[in-house]
């Protein structure tokens, strides 16, 4: 088969690097197969998931005017499901964890906004009041 950018071929890691892996393809040309794209999961290092001779499928992602070869081994597996996002208030809700409120009824945002920006404002007012009379001790004492 022909080493045409979106073909999926069979090859064996002939080396591997902190960067990657290089795969010996058909006609014995050699492609990189990025760090990025060895895995649906981060891959710290690559040793992890490959081993020289291993035989890997890979999709040609590109062939440049040098003739090196970008491959991939993700694309070739079925994409790994996605965790469902699952804000902190619905959280709570399902599993019935209020932590520490009094009423187990879901909170605005309103009231949250409400409530961070009351708290802001006492905290803001107390850095001041301490700041305020540090400097008005010293303030007294330059001398002229």
């Amino acid at each position: 088969m022909a080493i045409e950018v979106g073909n999926v071929l069979e090859g064996t890691v002939t080396g591997i690097t902190k960067f990657g892996a290089f795969v010996e393809l058909p006609d014995k040309k050699v492609g990189l197969v990025h760090i990025s794209e060895v895995a649906n999961e981060y891959v710290k290092d690559v040793h992890d998931f490959l081993k020289v001779q291993d035989k890997v499928n890979v999709k040609v992602l590109s062939v440049d005017d040098k003739g090196k070869i970008g491959l991939s081994i993700k694309q070739t597996q079925p994409a790994p499901e996605k965790k469902e996002f699952r804000p902190k208030h619905e959280f709570r809700q399902h599993t019935g964890f209020d932590a520490g409120r009094r009423s187990s009824a879901p909170v605005s945002f309103e009231d949250r906004l409400s409530k961070f920006l009351k708290e802001s404002d006492e905290r803001l007012t107390d850095l001041k009041r301490n700041t305020e009379s540090k400097r008005g001790g010293r303030g007294a004492r330059h001398a002229d």
